[in-house]
């Protein structure tokens, strides 16, 4: 039996406890589907749901999406229970910062992870995939261990330090070029966006039930897919989650165009812990940096 298996036995027997105790109404998890290497979300309400429940490399999907608008049957339950890792839970904590979730009515079930496939790697779901076909967040990730649960299923792995240089090592290449190549690169990118928004319908932090981008008026800008409607798009998407992005990075994963909207993300999330010493999704009791006014805080950015 591989540690996976036992991983999703636990899983399995937590989740079957916790729903035949009465102590949660539902239990977000991963279970296989049809197709081969590929997990989806799954809902146990009943013990023998549970049966269903995975856990592997293969479970890419980030679950606290279903906390808030993806299934409004889901998030309006009183006690709920979810699977997490790491990365899940910094967006349960952000969440929990922004007041989109009450903490004391979900219970975490965190999972200690050593990464997930990536969107083109390839993995038995079985073994730990190689480090090639890492998704491009678990290769920095420093929260293998959940920071934050109410169960920990796995042995606690300290992750090791990272290297920031590598983690920015694109975008510094990009901050080097002069502004007309760098306008050309991602004019090059947002060509191709064919406004599918599939990018803020799986993030969890875009929880809005309809964007503030599509109710401005007047319309000065056509929201269709076309050159400027697309850089506003993403421009004004990216703004939005500035200092508030956990870099789970569902967004580049779930984009059929493959744009490299993580860059955007990430640099300003540099911009935010540089400016603020504020990292999103680590601590609940951080005052998020746009939101508060401190006379110390370096206001060159606005000049």
């Amino acid at each position: 039996m591989s540690e996976y298996d036992n991983i999703s036995n636990e899983i399995r027997e937590l989740a079957a406890k916790l729903l035949a105790r009465g102590e949660v109404d539902v239990v977000i998890g991963y279970k296989p589907t049809a197709l081969p290497g590929r997990t989806q979300p799954a809902f146990a309400y009943k013990p023998e749901d549970a049966r269903e429940f995975v856990f592997n490399p293969l479970c890419v999907s980030g679950l606290p999406l279903y906390l808030t608008k993806a299934k409004p049957e889901i998030s309006a339950k009183d006690r709920i229970a979810i699977v997490a890792k790491g990365c899940d839970v910094k967006n349960i904590v952000a969440l929990q910062r922004e007041n989109q979730i009450r903490r004391e009515k979900i219970k975490v079930i965190g999972v200690v992870c050593k990464g997930v496939v990536g969107k083109y790697g390839r993995c038995d779901g079985k073994t730990e995939p190689k480090p090639e076909d890492l998704d491009e967040k678990c290769r920095y990730c420093d929260v293998n261990t959940p920071r934050d649960y109410d169960y920990l299923i796995g042995e606690k792995i300290e992750s090791s330090p990272q290297s920031k240089e590598k983690e920015f090592e694109e975008i510094n290449r990009i901050e080097k070029l002069s502004p007309r190549e760098r306008w050309k690169f991602w004019e090059e990118h947002f060509k191709r966006c064919i406004k599918c928004y599939a990018c803020s319908k799986v993030c969890p932090l875009c929880y809005c039930n309809r964007c503030i981008v599509d109710k401005t008026m007047p319309r000065w800008i056509d929201p269709s897919s076309h050159a400027r409607g697309n850089l506003a798009w993403n421009i004004i998407r990216a703004q939005h989650l500035a200092g508030r992005c956990t870099g789970c990075g569902e967004c580049e994963r779930s984009c059929p165009m493959d744009i490299p909207l993580m860059l955007l993300n990430k640099k300003l999330e540099r911009e935010s812990e540089e400016l603020f010493g504020y990292r999103s999704g680590y601590n609940p009791h951080d005052p998020i940096p746009l939101a508060v006014f401190r006379e110390e805080d370096d206001d060159e950015f606005v000049r």
